[in-house]
């Protein structure tokens, strides 16, 4: 009788004490200028926001137009030449999910504040290419080009440049560490000359596992 009135104590304290040790989430709005918080086994804001301001910053800089090649709108004044942002490709390593739309509207909306050129809807871009059911990656050839610029145009948004970002990684394993370099790719074509311009930003990031299996990282360090 009394082993059993044993067992039956042993057995709540076991449960209540597991109950005792069980995770918990919680959440916090991390404050303006406070630093991003550095993911312990993929890339986050701690890559991808230092990757897009570099590579933004290096395009702006370089397709900085003179007077003279500026191209003259209806009113006799110069105007700003469109750009036709298509999309971001993600050839990396790891699949980064809903950063993808946010690194598009980031690259987007710096452009846009820039006023160095005059960016074309995503909205518009997404119609253009669903009617002339083509891939993003089709527009290179020349009829594809002439056909989907045709239909911009006949939306009022005439093209004068194509971007194109693509994400990339390359990995280096050693015994329990990993290191990860991650490159902004920012591709621009003129679509009336077919002139085209390449630069890019790269950011590096250590992951470490500990003997216990529990990973660890550094912050990024740009190169």
């Amino acid at each position: 009788m009394h082993r059993r009135e044993w067992l039956t104590c042993f057995s709540m304290l076991t449960a209540v004490g597991f109950a005792g040790c069980r995770g918990y989430q919680y959440g916090h709005v991390i404050k303006p200028g406070a630093e991003n918080l550095v993911g312990s086994h993929e890339a986050g804001a701690e890559v991808f926001d230092p990757l897009v301001d570099e590579a933004v910053a290096k395009f702006l800089a370089r397709q900085q137009v003179s007077p003279e090649d500026c191209k003259i709108g209806p009113d006799g004044f110069p105007a700003k030449k469109t750009i036709c942002f298509i999309g971001i490709e993600n050839k990396s390593a790891e699949d980064i999910g809903d950063y993808k739309d946010k690194l598009y509207n980031q690259i987007d909306s710096k452009i846009l504040e820039s006023q160095s050129f005059t960016p074309i809807s995503r909205r518009m871009v997404d119609a253009a290419l669903h009617e002339t059911r083509m891939r993003p990656d089709a527009l290179m050839l020349p009829d594809n080009m002439q056909l989907f610029t045709a239909v911009l145009q006949r939306s009022g948004a005439p093209v004068d440049y194509f971007l194109y970002a693509t994400l990339t990684s390359g990995t280096t394993k050693r015994n329990s560490s990993t290191q990860r370099d991650y490159e902004l790719t920012l591709e621009l074509t003129n679509v009336h000359t077919g002139a085209y311009d390449k630069l890019s930003s790269e950011v590096r990031k250590g992951y470490h596992k500990s003997a216990m299996g529990k990973i660890w990282n550094y912050n990024p360090l740009k190169r």
